[in-house]
């Protein structure tokens, strides 16, 4: 029994320590997409008040590839002493996983949950080449043009909501992948591709110039940044049924101290009226959560992912 006594009291003992310690060197933030998207994008956003709450730097690397299982294997592989950190988003932790046959990891119990960050705002988008004003002018003219009209994606998400939307509405398209959302703008805008479902972080102001038509929005209202882009559902047409997602992880194990600390401090920084405002500029909406909100929610789309990527045939392998 003392042994026990003794054994309870140093673990509590440097648990402390370590809540007292944490952190008091660099953390590193890995974001599954390279610099130009949304998700890095908005990364940018929250990292800089972050390191000021928690008084250290919060440095992003980019780890593009492999639909995000090339980052998320990095953040579960690293040392689990809070010093990597993995801002996980629904294309790792919730298509990659679905659509393999055989997972390349499980999104809950191999990462350890922090705090949800929020969701992200996709739109349909199209160059001005094309002769269509509205979403119900692209599907008439895609069902129009069987095979010859071609839509670009920068991630899984937009890969999987374009499947499902041309697969509510009968459509034959040509897919051109890209390896994120900043080579997929290049090409919207040069009108290499002819339209795409994707985050706003770019192209908004392509609208603005009139460089790029915005057709709809796969939100469930319409959103401030571009507020003449009607719903799918005020459009006439089905609803995508996925939600675009990013939360921040840690690699399993890591120390409760850690998770709360960093949970506290990044639900006060998505609280901060700057930065939901630098956020809302991407149509992003922040959302803070406990760590088991968040272990709920990829539960949740894991198993949404799944039905769709069934629906419509998807897989990786």
């Amino acid at each position: 029994m003392k042994t026990l006594v003794v054994a309870i009291a140093a673990a509590l003992a440097c648990s402390s320590a370590l809540a007292q310690q944490y952190p008091n060197k660099p953390i590193r933030l890995i974001v599954p997409f390279p610099p130009g998207g949304a998700a890095e994008l908005g990364a940018r956003i929250f990292t800089q008040p972050l390191s000021q709450q928690l008084g250290q730097p919060v440095v992003i690397e980019t780890r593009p590839g492999g639909e995000g299982i090339i980052a998320s294997d990095a953040a579960r592989k690293a040392e689990p002493n809070g010093y990597t950190l993995y801002y996980g988003t629904a294309t790792g932790m919730s298509y990659a996983p679905a659509a393999k046959k055989v997972p390349p990891y499980d999104p809950v119990k191999d990462f350890t949950p922090i705090s949800l960050v929020g969701i992200f705002g996709f739109f349909v988008f199209s160059h001005p080449s094309m002769p269509v004003k509205t979403i119900q002018d692209l599907v008439g003219y895609a069902r129009a043009h069987p095979g010859k009209i071609f839509y670009g994606t920068g991630n899984a998400t937009s890969i999987l909501a374009t499947a499902q939307f041309a697969a509510l509405n009968k459509l034959d398209v040509v897919h051109v992948p890209y390896k994120g959302d900043g080579p997929l703008s290049l090409d919207i805008i040069a009108g290499r591709v002819n339209f795409t479902l994707a985050t706003p972080g770019t192209l908004a102001p392509q609208v603005k110039d009139g460089k790029l038509r915005v057709l709809a929005t796969l939100l469930p209202t319409r959103n401030p940044l571009l507020p003449d882009a009607p719903t799918m559902t005020e459009a006439g047409l089905h609803a995508v049924s996925i939600t675009p997602w990013g939360g921040l992880f840690g690699p399993p194990r890591l120390p409760k101290e850690v998770v709360d600390r960093v949970g506290r401090e990044i639900r006060i920084v998505l609280a901060k009226p700057e930065v939901k405002e630098a956020l809302g500029k991407l149509a992003f909406e922040p959302r803070g959560s406990s760590p088991e909100e968040l272990s709920a929610f990829v539960t949740e789309q894991l198993a949404a992912y799944g039905r769709v990527t069934k629906q419509v045939g998807l897989s990786l392998d």
